[in-house]
């Protein structure tokens, strides 16, 4: 009795997925729990278990195809019913091998006799070459009027293949969008599109977050088992600073407000099939190690493929940080329905005046990208002073005031 290999429930708006990679094939036997196929989402990548020990009977749905949430990916059954198909496909691959080394042979005899033939009219020299390197006679063409082949005809044609093979070469390589590249792109657009989006700019000074991470970073990451970074001061600083800009905390729902008072700060991370944004859930109540723990656990799944929809949604607020590829300045996009994002960048040595003389700093610049539909220039700009206050003064972060 065969078992159908459904795809399962993956989040309330998601409705198909695409069968990204098979890991076993028709005949394989697995255990149960071991994984069978992967599947992406708009959203994440995920492994579908065996429900049983058992094997494939029969793949329905191959790779690169969509499929909705409960349909049938493939047939299981059990493992003595695979062997029996696994002999009879190598049976069946068996006498497919058998037929083409039969003509193969076939036709490396035709060509032996051929070349015979055509080398009985070479000259010494001129057969020496095409044997040296492999090729026919027939397949040059003389240039003598008594068709026979001369050295010079050998060494064109070998100049011309070699520039022939190296122009026919694929130029370009089309490669099918991923579900995830395809939703990324989509969801930018559509952003684009409907948010008034602008930018604002300040930079900061990042001395006194540095010198406390100096101070610190032995005692926190033995407290932690963490290292101390920057993104837990940028995480307390938004939160703060959300806090007193509620708008930008907000977002447009049909032709309403809506104002949250909690505070999900997504931290955007780049990956190989695209860029994710796991989200730290109630901001507001973590501390700086447990901040910093979270960042370091969602950002390994990421990279391994195994966020979650509970790790990927609800964000009201997002966090960008471009300064990891060495980015010294940006526009983010706003990861809707959220109304804004914070960009971080690079932080680099530059002179700056500070009490009338010329200083070197640490000094990081910052972007805020906002919907100037709900958020006006004065909130916007005062939101990214906050943030700015905040970090050059880390004792408001850790005792408020």
């Amino acid at each position: 009795m065969s078992i159908e290999l459904i795809v399962p429930t993956l989040g309330e708006s998601i409705t198909e997925a695409t069968v990204s990679k098979w890991l076993k094939k028709v005949g394989d036997s697995f255990e149960v729990d071991e994984p069978l196929v992967e599947i992406e989402t708009d959203k994440i990548t995920v492994e579908i278990p065996a429900p049983s020990a058992g094997s494939i009977s029969e793949i329905k749905v191959r790779e690169g195809a969509d499929v909705n949430i409960g349909g049938v990916l493939a047939l299981l059954g059990d493992s003595k019913k695979s062997n029996n198909i696994s002999k009879k496909n190598s049976k069946s691959e068996n006498n497919t091998e058998v037929k083409e080394e039969h003509k193969k042979l076939k036709n490396k005899a035709d060509n032996a006799i051929s070349n015979k033939n055509e080398n009985n009219k070479l000259s010494p020299s001129v057969k020496k070459l095409i044997e040296e390197n492999h090729l026919s006679a027939n397949q040059i063409l003389p240039s003598r009027s008594d068709g026979r082949l001369t050295k010079e005809d050998v060494i064109t044609f070998m100049k011309n293949s070699s520039s022939s093979l190296q122009s026919s070469k694929e130029r370009e390589e089309i490669v099918k969008m991923s579900k995830i590249r395809k939703t990324i792109a989509t969801r930018l657009k559509e952003s684009q599109n409907t948010a008034a989006i602008l930018t604002t700019f300040n930079e900061v000074d990042m001395s006194e977050i540095t010198k406390v991470r100096e101070s610190k970073k032995e005692d926190f990451l033995e407290r932690y088992n963490v290292k101390l970074g920057i993104m837990s001061f940028f995480v307390k600083a938004v939160v703060q600073s959300l806090q007193e800009f509620p708008a930008v905390n907000a977002e447009i729902r049909d032709e309403n407000i809506i104002y949250k008072n909690h505070f999900d700060i997504g931290i955007a991370v780049g990956t190989e099939k695209g860029l994710v944004v796991p989200v730290l859930k109630n901001a507001d109540t973590m501390s700086f190690g447990d901040i910093e723990q979270k960042i370091v656990e969602l950002s390994s799944k990421a990279k391994d493929g195994s966020l979650t929809m509970e790790d990927l949604t609800g964000g009201t607020f997002t966090i960008s940080n471009g300064g990891i590829y060495g980015s010294m300045l940006s526009t983010p996009i706003i990861n809707r329905p959220q109304s804004g994002i914070l960009g971080i960048h690079n932080i680099q040595k530059r002179a700056v005046v500070i009490d009338d003389e010329i200083v070197i700093r640490p000094m990081m610049y910052l972007a805020f990208s906002y919907d100037h539909r709900i958020i006006d220039g004065k909130e916007s700009v005062g939101f990214l002073v906050s943030i700015k206050q905040l970090l050059e003064n880390p004792s408001k972060l850790i005792l408020g005031v």
